[in-house]
């Protein structure tokens, strides 16, 4: 029972630094464009053609 003493504020700790992860991705623009990725992928550049 001791060892929930280190492993539970470790989970905690780990939880608090993926969310603090997701957030940070969220304010840098990480998931802004979700669609544009998807549909660029599909059409050739016209710079590509020679």
């Amino acid at each position: 029972m001791n060892i929930l003493l280190f492993l539970i504020p470790i989970a905690l700790c780990m939880g608090g630094l993926g969310l603090a992860a997701f957030l940070w991705a969220l304010r840098s623009g990480q998931y802004d464009d979700m669609d544009g990725a998807a549909q660029r992928i599909l059409f050739d550049d016209p710079q590509d053609r020679v």
